[in-house]
This record gives structure tokens, C-alpha cells and sequence, in this order.
């Protein structure tokens, strides 16, 4: 026997007997929506707690505590690694600060230097400053300063020799302002450089670069440095850093804790999805299988004359299966509906930031949703449908 014949049947069979039909659709419709919302809030908010942890570089920040003592050929050897996005040295931070001023202001801006370059996390679609004289000013730095891109600053370095206080000047460009969400203190952003030449002023040495006389300078490759500006890979790399740090001898401060919660918070909740998952299927299967039965039973007669005509066990149980998937399918595609509707209103009512969601789901999701559903229930029918051996062409002989 042809598919297509069966098939055909099987379709026309299933439209007569609508009622029951609708009745089958309804019952994994039950299960399949439900379901459904459940898998996209657990997705929804997982993905969106995730996201908003990768998209905020403090989360994957490694911030050594205490004085340290790194080499700028150790610090770039972890820049290397392959767990390790950015790193770049910093020097003390209390020779890392600097006063900035507009042309004609009285009031000097207190500002912390951060050394920065190509690959910084914070930097978004900025380019880092290179040379001495160009820098990016934190928004409420700018503000402060009322300063904007191309603006030229006035930066000042001050020291005490003596019990007098000594300042050295240098002209700056604003290449840029970060964003509020990137740095929310006075700050500017500069080339190592500048905050090596800030500390070797304030150390009594020469800065030639900037044509600022002192004490004549050693080695530069065997200049030692505090701390470090590092930020790891990925969300799964901060914790492998930190435990390295920690082997290391390096006390560090991380963002591990709130990452560990939210992955925590994700593992539970497949958990208890894939529990009610299990515990739903396991039901509608069931649902199909008793309903595979008494339709075998109630059509009994109708599928011994199709054995009279020549269809055989496996013809008639694909016309079975066939049933069964129809109602798949249609139950399926509604479920797949009444959750659209349920993603709507959810993500109007507990959604306030732009770009994330309460519940959402990828159109591979809804694919193994149909897989899962015809493959359930083909088995289910599949289970029931057996009892079509049984039928005897005798049957329909009779009932004639």
C-alpha cells in the first residue's frame, strides 16, 4: 500500500471523527503550552541575567588586593592566555591621579588615571589614546569639565620636594567619553605612558618624553608594577583565574560569587523543568496510548475491512500513527500559539529594560518542541497500535 493512500485515508478518517479529533488536540494542548511558557521563562530570564553578566566588563574583572610585584613581561604573559580578554600594567595609585582643567578655569578637576589600550572592555567602540597627549574622560568627568571630543585640556601633576609643592603641565586632547555604565567615577583614560610619566615625576626622575628633568632613569624592562588592570574571557573563566591567582600567591577580587548564583540559578531550574517536562509527557504518552486503544476498538470493524482489502499490519498501523501525528502536529502548532500570546503579555508586564525579556524562545526551540511532540506520540501510538495484529479479516466478513 501507497503512503499517500494511506495517509489520505487516515486524514479523511480523522476529519469525520472531528469531535474526538479535537478532543485529542485539546488534551496535549494542555500539556504542550504549559510546557512551553515554563521552558521560556526559564530560558527568558537566564538568558537575560546572562547577558546583562557579559555585557557589564566589571562582572569579569580580576582585581589584585594589596601591593604586588609584576613585571610588564608577566603581566603580558597573562595577557596571552587564552582565559584572558585584556591586561595591562597600572602603576600606584597614589601617583596615578592628576588635575584637569579647561583653559581659563579656575577649578581644577581631581582626577584617578586609568591606563588603558587597544582591547579594553570598557574602551566599547572607543579607540585607546595613544602618546602622551591624548586621553578619554569618564561622562561625570566630562560633565564636571563641561568638556566634549576634540576639546584640549590642561592636565597637571603635583608633587611635594622639600615641604614646597612642584606641578608639571601638559596639553591634552578629549578623544572621548565613556558611558555612564562603563565608569561611574572622575576618571580619565590614558596610554601607560602618561601614568609612567606621572609616576616618575612624582618619584624625583626624569621624564624625557616630556622634556621634565630629575634623577636619571634605570632600566625600563626591569620597572615593577603594583597592580594590573586584567579582565577575564568569559563569564566560565573567572573562576578558573581566580584559583590560578590563588596558587599563585596573589590575593584577588572577583565577581565569581554572583556569577556562581546565576549559573546555580540556571542548573535548578532545568532540573525542575525537565522534571515536570518528564512528569507531563509521561502523562500525555499515556493519554495517547489509551486513546490509540479505544479507537482501535471503536473502529474495529472498519479496520478489519481494510485488512479484507489487502492493507496489512503495517499499513494499519501507520494509519494509527498517522492519526496520532495529525494531532501532534495541530496541538503543536495551537501550543505554539497560546505561548506567543503568553511571551507578549509576560514580557509587557515584567520587562522595563530594553532588549531583555521575562520569557523567549528561539526557533529551535519550538523545532524540538514538534520533534518532541511527534516523536511521543508516534510512540505512544506506535504502543497501542499493536492490537491491529490482532484484527482478522474474518471480522469484516461477518460484518458484511
Amino acid at each position: 500500500m501507497s503512503l499517500a493512500l494511506v495517509a489520505g485515508m487516515a486524514w479523511q478518517d480523522y476529519r469525520a471523527d472531528s469531535r474526538l479529533s479535537a478532543c485529542s488536540v485539546l488534551a496535549l494542548v494542555a500539556v504542550i503550552a504549559p510546557l512551553l511558557v515554563l521552558f521560556g521563562l526559564k530560558f527568558g530570564l537566564i538568558g537575560s541575567l546572562t547577558e546583562r553578566l557579559e555585557q557589564d566588563p566589571a562582572v569579569r574583572e580580576i582585581i589584585p588586593l594589596g601591593g604586588g610585584r609584576f613585571s610588564a613581561a608577566a603581566i603580558d604573559a597573562l595577557g596571552s592566555r587564552a582565559d584572558v580578554a585584556f591586561a595591562v600594567p597600572r602603576t600606584r595609585q597614589i601617583a596615578a591621579t592628576a588635575d584637569l582643567s579647561r583653559p581659563g578655569q579656575a577649578q581644577p578637576l581631581n582626577v584617578e588615571m586609568i591606563p588603558t589600550a587597544s582591547g579594553d572592555p570598557l574602551l566599547g567602540a572607543l579607540s585607546a589614546p595613544d602618546g602622551l597627549e591624548r586621553l578619554l574622560l569618564s561622562q561625570t568627568a566630562a560633565e564636571k569639565l563641561q568638556a566634549r571630543p576634540g576639546d584640549w585640556l590642561e592636565v597637571a601633576f603635583t608633587r611635594q620636594v622639600a615641604g614646597r609643592v612642584e606641578a608639571r603641565r601638559l596639553r591634552a586632547q578629549v578623544a572621548g567619553v565613556l558611558p555612564l555604565q562603563a565608569f561611574q567615577r572622575d576618571a580619565l583614560f590614558s596610554s601607560l605612558a602618561l601614568l609612567e610619566a606621572a609616576e616618575d615625576y612624582r618619584d624625583g626622575r626624569e621624564v624625557p618624553a616630556l622634556g621634565w628633568p630629575g634623577e636619571a632613569r634605570g632600566d625600563q624592562a626591569l620597572r615593577v608594577y603594583p597592580a594590573f588592570r586584567l579582565y577575564a574571557r568569559g563569564l566560565d573563566d573567572v573562576e578558573p583565574l581566580r584559583r590560578h591567582f590563588a596558587d599563585s600567591g596573589v590575593l584577588v577580587a572577583t565577581q565569581a560569587q554572583a556569577i556562581a548564583q546565576v549559573q546555580s540559578l540556571s542548573r535548578n531550574l532545568t532540573i525542575v523543568f525537565w522534571v515536570i517536562a518528564a512528569l507531563a509527557m509521561a502523562g500525555a504518552c499515556a493519554a495517547i496510548f489509551a486513546g490509540t486503544l479505544a479507537a482501535i476498538e471503536r473502529k474495529r470493524r472498519e479496520l478489519s475491512v481494510l485488512r479484507l482489502l489487502g492493507f496489512g499490519t503495517g499499513a494499519l498501523l501507520l494509519f494509527v500513527m498517522l492519526q496520532a501525528l495529525y494531532s501532534g502536529v495541530l496541538a503543536a502548532g495551537l501550543g505554539a500559539l497560546l505561548y506567543a500570546l503568553a511571551e507578549l503579555g509576560l514580557n509587557r508586564l515584567f520587562v522595563q529594560v530594553a532588549g531583555e525579556y521575562a520569557s523567549h524562545l528561539l526557533p529551535r526551540h519550538y523545532l524540538v518542541a514538534l520533534l518532541a511532540v511527534l516523536g511521543a506520540s508516534a510512540f505512544a501510538a506506535a504502543l497501542g497500535g499493536w492490537r491491529v495484529s490482532r484484527i482478522q479479516a474474518s471480522e469484516g466478513i461477518r460484518d458484511v
